[in-house]
């Protein structure tokens, strides 16, 4: 294979660990703010079900994200990547939870300006639709999860001690699930860019199983955010677990699986094929962003509980999130110029 691929490739690993290093925290940063779970624990278990959702699931959210623009020249990939990443780099280093979905939206636009290829609005529409309705989604999962689990352990009487227990253990299994709808849902995020000039071939383990080209691209994927969670996730861990609100165990809880049940609602291709043929609305298969959903579940808890809420941080996150699609896509376009008429890159064709 050519080692040039793997060149351009080098921008998406670096936008998997950027992914990892941000996105980490809305599996676990309340579990690990809450110090009901270690962060080594947490890291592994994220990069474990991170890698096994990219592979299995991946697939229905990338082809959402490919028909918005079909990037066909390997160096045009590498730096709308590039870009995405870079965008998410500096907003992980002001401490601020971030959408990758919304960089690799950005920076997807600026290469079809650049290109002169259209952009689907439909699909934009249908991408940015869930940017707005993600958060209050989460938010009302939260809030309708929030009082049932606390109907169960009234009614139950369960002790002091052992709910403590079942709440670690209900941090673990359900950093476990977010982790895979994460992996399902973002790694189109990461390497769906990549899909349609990608050179890498199936790979045959027998008898077993076999990964198709795609998923051999998102193993790798998976792997590069592994990376950014063992790395650099600790300090945003610490921001969504108690930056916003002061999260008990229980909440942290609720606002980690009702993240990871919108991820999961807007990933799977089996609960969409099953809503179709009972002529049920489903969900769409695009990616959305994980910390839009951690955060509106977060508020949906804190109005809930009438808890004191840190409306200054919260509007930073807000400004970063309308920032970030604007960033992406200026310095894609501008990257893109550059590649093309100083170092002569084919960027599309």
């Amino acid at each position: 294979m050519d080692i040039s691929f793997w060149f351009y490739l080098s921008s998406g690993l670096f936008l998997g660990w950027s992914l990892g290093a941000s996105d980490a925290a809305n599996i676990f940063g309340t579990a690990v703010g809450t110090k009901m779970v270690k962060f080594r624990t947490a890291a592994i278990i994220s990069s474990l079900f991170i890698t096994i959702g990219a592979v299995y699931a991946g697939s229905g959210a990338s082809q959402t994200l490919g028909t918005l623009g079909t990037i066909n020249a390997l160096a045009g990939a590498f730096m709308a990547a590039l870009a995405a990443a870079l965008t998410i780099y500096w907003t992980v280093k002001l401490s601020l939870p971030v959408s990758t979905s919304q960089a690799i939206v950005g920076a997807i636009i600026g290469w079809n300006l650049f290109a002169g290829k259209p952009t689907d609005i439909t699909v934009l529409s249908k991408i940015i639709g869930t940017w707005i309705f993600c958060p209050v989604l989460a938010g009302l999962i939260a809030i309708l999860l929030y009082y049932l689990v606390r109907f169960i352990i009234r009614h139950c009487h369960i002790s002091l001690i052992r709910q403590d227990c079942y709440t670690r253990v209900g941090l673990i299994l359900a950093g476990a699930f977010g982790a895979y709808a994460l992996g399902a849902n973002n790694i189109a995020n990461v390497m769906g860019v990549f899909v349609s000039s990608s050179p890498l071939q199936a790979v045959d383990f027998g008898s077993l199983f076999t990964l198709s080209p795609t998923q051999v691209l998102f193993f790798i994927g998976g792997i590069a955010i592994s990376v950014g969670v063992f790395t650099y996730s600790r300090g945003l861990m610490t921001t969504v677990g108690n930056g916003i609100i002061q999260m008990s165990p229980l909440m942290a809880w609720v606002a980690v699986v009702s993240q990871a049940l919108v991820l999961f609602l807007f990933a799977s291709q089996n609960l969409q094929h099953f809503l179709d043929s009972h002529n049920l609305p489903s969900f769409p298969l695009v990616p959305v962003s994980s910390s839009q959903a951690i955060i509106g579940a977060v508020m949906g808890i804190g109005i809930l509980k009438g808890c004191s809420i840190n409306w200054g941080l919260l509007g930073r996150i807000v400004i970063g999130w309308i920032l970030t699609p604007i960033t992406a896509a200026l310095v894609c376009y501008i990257s893109l110029f550059f590649l093309q008429n100083v170092f002569n890159l084919e960027v599309c064709r």
